[in-house]
């Protein structure tokens, strides 16, 4: 067992693919699965035939998503579990209100982005779920894990403030040293009452260009990873093997790598 200091800083969800992440003090992880509602909605741009009772992957490409559109980080959105419902946030006031779990409360949703994001619709906007499906930008149900030290390093590189949810992680780590996370490809680490395995690095596309306050495209982060390593990785994706409840401040321990 290797004892590298490292300590869950921060847990983050999506429960639209696209809008606002949310802080969440602690969560149950389940093995095989996302976080619980990660991604668990998203807005198709131009029809794609999902079928809700058979869901597919597909590329982030056919959604609203942040690489293209990205007036999505001007909006506030929060979610709630217990109603369904979803609200936007913009100019510092409530913009649309909809449960989205019924047809009427996506039709709201829909509505306002028919009417404030329309030169960058392909096609009527919908609001897309199924029953365990998560709209991740992967096929395979995973957790992202950041290392909070590698987006220092990449500060260093672009010479200015990095924020971190420009990555949109769920997991934000630090006491790892910069590009930690690329050595635990394959090793298991336990969270908490959770273990998870490393499987792959994530690649960066243009979404982490976009200041996730000022919604503003103000830099070239893959670039700039590129010029310097010859990459445009940062943070990987983890499976959830053992489920368990995994708070902020939970101490993270690397395992021996596995067969």
């Amino acid at each position: 067992m290797t004892n590298t200091a490292a300590t869950l800083q921060s847990i983050y969800r999506y429960p639209v693919k696209g809008l606002s992440p949310e802080l969440l003090a602690k969560t149950a992880l389940q093995p095989g699965e996302t976080l619980p509602a990660d991604r668990r909605y998203a807005i198709e741009n131009g029809p794609i035939g999902f079928d809700p009772a058979d869901p597919k992957y597909y590329p982030k490409i056919r959604f609203l998503m942040l690489m293209r559109n990205e007036r999505l980080a001007g909006l506030q959105t929060r979610f709630d579990d217990a109603t369904n419902v979803l609200t936007i946030r913009h100019n510092n006031a409530e913009a649309a209100r909809g449960d989205l779990e019924t047809p009427e409360g996506r039709a709201t949703i829909e509505t306002f982005f028919v009417e404030n994001f329309a030169p960058e619709l392909k096609g009527p906007p919908k609001v897309l779920a199924a029953p365990g499906h998560s709209f991740s930008d992967v096929a395979a149900k995973v957790v992202s894990i950041i290392n909070l030290a590698s987006v220092a390093a990449i500060e260093t590189i672009v010479g200015q403030p990095v924020h971190p949810l420009r990555f949109r992680g769920n997991l934000y780590v630090s006491g790892w040293p910069a590009w930690h996370e690329f050595d635990l490809l394959g090793k298991e680490l336990t969270i908490g009452g959770a273990r998870l395995k490393v499987n792959k690095r994530i690649v960066r596309c243009a979404a982490v260009n976009v200041d996730p306050v000022t919604a503003e495209r103000d830099m070239n982060i893959p670039q700039a990873l590129m010029q310097m390593f010859d990459h445009a990785d940062c943070g990987v994706y983890a499976e959830v093997i053992t489920g368990g409840t995994i708070a902020a401040g939970d101490t993270i321990t690397e395992l021996s790598s596995t067969a």
